[in-house]
């Protein structure tokens, strides 16, 4: 593959291919058949590790940070660099390509140096999957609902992978399964729900900076963000049961997942019955916003009184 192509080519979030004519235009369920094997025989074998755009999920973090046995903020400076989430103002990272030859740094010419904890978006190719759910639906009561109807499965197929020239013959279950994607798509679905919650809320509202920053340290850093719950004041806000507090004070997983948990709850108002504000806080607030809208009665009537003592001394001066 060119130089060229290499570098125009550019896969999304999870590896869904941002030029529709690699798409190829059928609706697959998971009994469909699908042929595609890749190894180091077929002639463009890592030609898919470079040029693209790897968006890193906080699963892929926390898995490669452990695997490479370094510190998450560690794994962050060296291995990735800035991005923003799917179109919104939401912050994240992807894996920073070597400047040699544009091509992922944990490839060589034998394969992927970490392929059994290869992120989530490597996983995904040739076989995307569209939910037109992802982003969530509310009931009559106003509480979200998300459906698994809407769920098809695609082929991507792009001119330079030979891949699909292989005679191996899957069914799309079985490819999700060899490649582990069941379990990412457990592991990632909350997270992704809060990026698409961000999309439907459109570019007119923004995330203060404030928000970005507690999104990011979330997402990326689960040792700053378990300090950020025992060592700060975060529980004397909040009301956590102590089994839930047992659990992510030692395992990884269940705190990445209740970190998700806190972000729909601080940043989209979602109702969590495991996190709730204290009564004392609710009070706290109520007041001081009662105060603020006080002040501010109060600043507009000596706005108005200035203004009218203006509005006489003038007439008298006419006089």
């Amino acid at each position: 593959m060119s130089n060229e192509q290499n570098m125009t080519k550019e896969k999304a979030l999870f590896g869904k291919d941002k030029n529709p004519s690699n798409i190829m235009p059928k609706k697959l369920t998971l009994d469909s058949k699908i042929k595609f094997r890749c190894h180091p025989g077929v002639s463009c074998f890592t030609a898919c590790c470079g040029g693209i755009k790897i968006v890193l999920t906080p699963y892929d973090i926390l898995i490669l940070s452990k695997r490479l046995g370094v510190p998450a903020h560690e794994f962050l400076q060296q291995y990735t660099l800035p991005t923003y989430l799917e179109n919104t103002d939401m912050p994240g990272v992807m894996i920073k390509m070597r400047e040699e030859d544009n091509k992922c740094p944990f490839v060589t010419p034998d394969g992927c140096t970490v392929y059994t904890d290869r992120p989530s978006a490597c996983r995904y190719y040739p076989v995307g999957m569209a939910d037109f759910h992802e982003g969530g639906q509310k009931d009559a009561d106003g509480n979200e609902t998300f459906g698994a109807d809407d769920k098809f499965y695609f082929v991507v197929k792009e001119d330079y992978c030979k891949g699909h020239e292989e005679d191996k013959e899957w069914t799309v279950r079985e490819w999700r399964e060899d490649q582990g994607v069941d379990v990412r798509d457990e592991m990632n679905r909350e997270w992704l729900r809060l990026v698409m919650r961000r999309k439907s809320h459109g570019k007119q509202a923004t995330l203060s900076e404030q928000a970005k920053r507690m999104f990011f340290m979330a997402s990326t850093d689960l040792a700053t963000f378990r300090r950020f719950i025992f060592e700060s004041s975060f529980l004397s806000t909040y009301i956590v049961p102590e089994e839930l507090l047992e659990k992510i004070k030692e395992d990884d997983v269940e705190l990445m997942l209740f970190s998700f948990r806190y972000l729909a709850s601080s940043l989209f108002g979602v109702q969590d019955d495991d996190l709730k504000i204290r009564e004392e806080k609710i009070q706290a607030k109520v007041s001081e916003m009662k105060q603020e809208q006080d002040d501010s009665v109060l600043q507009a009537i000596r706005q108005y009184e200035a203004l009218k003592e203006d509005i006489d001394d003038l007439k008298l001066e006419k006089k």
